[in-house]
């Protein structure tokens, strides 16, 4: 029997193929650095797009990593100086307009917040929670709308007298703060909004509370008001008012009447200390 024949073929179509691929791969380096040459305006545009992009993820995943809202000095950190920061923000606040988590603004801070439209997703119940009282409602309100305001007013405003817990409930809560004392007899406390009312109630800044017209389409007013009946503007005062004295110690607000003494009572007061002591020197000299 005669052994088959065998021939060998030589298969140069892998070769062919890589030969193919390199030069492909050679065209398009080449044409990468000619069209840049030949359109430098574009290459422009797309190193800085670039460069955004980069600024915005910093700014991404600082706003995602911190638990509290950031403002925008803090966020300039971790961008190059010089940069906008708020640019930045207000062009990464449109990237987030339509997903399931917003870029909100806060207290004049920036923060990552559930869309309003998918936040009952993530209602939780807890037993221990606990509603505020409608006395305590309505203080907060008065106190938000009208501060700073003291305890008297707010009960004048109220027609009734209001107890010191429902005070207390709301500073515990973190939502009212004592600012300073009235320029009045008694020096009362003066009472105002924080920080952490402007964020609990998603507010950039008090005057964003809502106007008379919002409360009536909110129907949370009566149709038929009283004739001339308004609803104060809330002001924005983180300062004190020129009638507001500041939080101090007893001793010092002792020291702050006598200093605004007329000068008459302490010429007077000055002269009886004196005459006390030339007393015993006279007597010394009739001995």
């Amino acid at each position: 029997m005669v052994p088959p024949r065998l021939t060998l073929v030589s298969d140069n179509t892998r070769e062919k193929t890589e030969t193919v691929r390199n030069d492909d791969a050679e065209a398009a380096l080449d044409s990468g650095p000619a069209s840049a040459l030949s359109d430098p305006d574009a290459a422009v545009d797309h190193l800085s797009k670039s460069a955004d992009r980069e600024k915005l993820r910093r700014l991404e995943a600082m706003l995602f990593a911190s638990s509290a809202p950031l403002d925008a000095k803090s966020l300039a950190r971790g961008l190059d100086a010089g940069d906008d920061v708020h640019s930045l923000l207000i062009a990464l606040q449109a990237e987030y307009k339509d997903r399931g988590v917003v870029l909100a603004r806060v207290a004049g801070r920036w923060q990552f917040r559930t869309a309003d439209d998918l936040s009952f997703l993530l209602e939780r119940q807890q037993k221990e929670e606990r509603k505020l009282s409608k006395a305590a409602q309505e203080t907060l309100a008065i106190i938000a709308y009208h501060q700073p305001v003291t305890r008297a007013e707010i009960e004048e405003i109220r027609g009734v007298s209001t107890s010191p817990g429902t005070l207390d409930v709301l500073m515990e809560t973190g939502w009212i703060r004592p600012r300073g004392r009235r320029r009045a007899p008694g020096r009362p406390l003066t009472y105002g909004t924080t920080e952490d009312f402007l964020v609990h109630f998603g507010l950039d800044n008090i005057k964003d509370l809502p106007g008379l017209a919002d409360l009536k389409a909110a129907g949370l007013l009566d149709a038929n008001l009283p004739p001339g009946f308004t609803v104060p503007s809330p002001t924005d005062v983180a300062a004190l008012m020129p009638d507001e004295l500041p939080l101090t110690d007893d001793g010092d607000e002792e020291e702050e009447e006598q200093e605004t003494l007329p000068l008459e009572l302490q010429g007077d007061e000055g002269e009886e200390g004196e005459t006390a002591k030339d007393e015993p020197a006279n007597e010394e000299g009739k001995d």
